[in-house]
């Protein structure tokens, strides 16, 4: 029996992270399980990867698959935008979402240097609202920027877009570190302080392209996208499907939960929590959280819970009924630590936690 082998089926479908962005088809949603937040000045994650900005808080919210519309076909979410408000911008405001992509996924780009790559970023967009729109692609330092635009012909209508970009061969990018490579932003109101001629390169903290709609503008505005692409080369390729599994850990790799992926944080379950039992009446019990992916840096923000209550910086000491402080003693890239005394004769300690490694 003869085998045959379709070589150029193989190299088609051999993805080997070819696509820089994470969660770019929005399916996992950690923080809220599908729930609308409202951006503000915080700058707060939304859906996993993806942070909102805002010079003014509570002029739009972000949810996985607002409004329900239908998906372009072959997704299943997306990230949606509204409008709060009928804001005007200033010219120091900005709105936007963006994902910082890590220095050890673009530092093969050669960003910086005489050999940099050519780029093609590709998404679906879909908007309440007509005309040019821009975004921005740029390095940490917030110094180097490219402002580009790209055209929603019809209303509330996914468009699939594409749009090239050289390589930039000045400036400071970083390289093979767990840095922030560059940021890829999607304006949705951005002032003239932060807008650039589109197609080209500047040296300046550039969020969107000059002349581009703004979103806020208009009370009830929709902004849905999905489909978000970066790769190498000046042609956009079919978007990268990863497994379900494979997008999380790719995504716990900046924030992890103890809860199960559905349920929000501060949730009352027992279901995820990590329990400790002791006889003979210790004064302490610990809890050690093992990840399921080993983290970007040790986790810069920590917050644990009890699984009785959801008060947060709590753990549930069980046979006594109550919660109990809980606090660090020893965290790492792949685990934390956390201890508290306990007010009864035996020990039964139990707790959830989420902890944020983000760029």
């Amino acid at each position: 029996m003869t085998l045959a082998v379709n070589i150029a089926q193989i190299g088609s479908n051999n993805t080997t992270f070819r696509n820089r962005i994470i969660n770019g088809a929005m399916v996992i949603d950690q923080r809220n399980a599908g729930a609308s937040v409202t951006a503000t000045t915080a700058n707060t994650y939304s859906l996993d990867r993806w942070q909102p900005s805002s010079s003014v808080s509570s002029k739009f919210s972000i949810q996985q698959n607002a409004a329900s519309v239908t998906p372009p076909i072959g997704f299943l979410n997306y990230l949606g935008v509204t409008s709060l408000s009928a804001y005007s911008i200033g010219a120091g405001d900005f709105f936007s979402i963006s994902q910082p992509i890590e220095g050890f996924n673009t530092a093969d780009l050669g960003f910086g240097t005489a050999s940099a790559s050519t780029v093609t970023l590709s998404f679906w967009v879909q908007s309440s609202l007509t005309g040019t729109f821009g975004g921005v692609l740029r390095n940490a330092a917030g110094n180097r920027g490219y402002p580009f635009t790209y055209t929603i012909n019809a209303a509330n209508t996914w468009e699939y877009e594409t749009v090239t970009i050289a390589g930039d061969t000045t400036g400071t990018w970083v390289g093979a570190t767990n840095g922030i490579g560059m940021n890829v932003y999607f304006g949705l109101g951005v002032g003239s302080t932060y807008s650039g001629t589109a197609g080209a390169w500047g040296a300046a903290n550039y969020v969107s392209a000059t002349g581009a709609t703004s979103v806020v503008g208009t009370n009830g505005a929709t902004f849905y996208i999905t489909g978000v692409q970066l790769e190498a080369g000046s042609t956009a390729s079919p978007f990268e499907y990863r497994s379900y599994g494979t997008e999380l850990q790719l995504c716990q790799r900046y924030y992890e939960k103890s809860y199960n992926t559905d349920v929000v944080p501060a949730t009352v379950t027992q279901v995820g929590a990590v329990g400790n039992y002791f006889r003979a009446g210790p004064t302490y019990l610990s809890l050690t959280f093992a990840f399921k992916a080993t983290k970007r840096i040790t986790p810069a923000t920590i917050v644990y819970y009890s699984p009785t209550t959801g008060a947060s910086g709590k753990f549930a000491d069980a046979n006594g009924a109550v919660d109990v402080n809980a606090s660090s003693y020893l965290s790492g890239m792949n685990f934390i630590s956390a201890y508290s005394a306990i007010t009864s004769g035996n020990g039964d300690l139990r707790g959830h936690f989420t902890a944020d490694s983000e760029l």
